[in-house]
């Protein structure tokens, strides 16, 4: 079999795996985990004050999963440039 239809394959299973999911959702909402353990907070303790306060908080929830997906992006730019590294070096010694 190709390499192109090996990796069309493949890309067809993806987005079967991500959407038949999402597609018997219905309506439901994808919270996240700090709403969800907050809930749990005030459901089991109301009276419950916070530590301490955030330095900043974003003007609104766009920019604040803009910053969360630029976290996200540099992360993973550091991660692929430490396994390039690491993986050419050992290319390097073997040749």
């Amino acid at each position: 079999m190709k390499l192109w239809m090996k990796n069309t394959i493949l890309a067809v299973l993806l987005v079967l795996i991500i959407a038949i999911p999402l597609m018997f959702m219905g309506d439901n909402e994808f919270g996240g985990s700090d709403d969800a353990a907050s809930d749990a907070v005030t459901e089991l303790q109301s009276d419950y004050e916070p530590w301490f306060e955030s330095l900043w908080e974003p003007p609104s929830g766009e920019i604040e999963s803009l910053l969360f997906c630029v976290q996200a992006a540099l992360g993973a730019g550091i991660v692929g440039f430490a396994l390039g590294r690491v993986s050419s070096k050992k290319n390097e010694e073997n040749t």
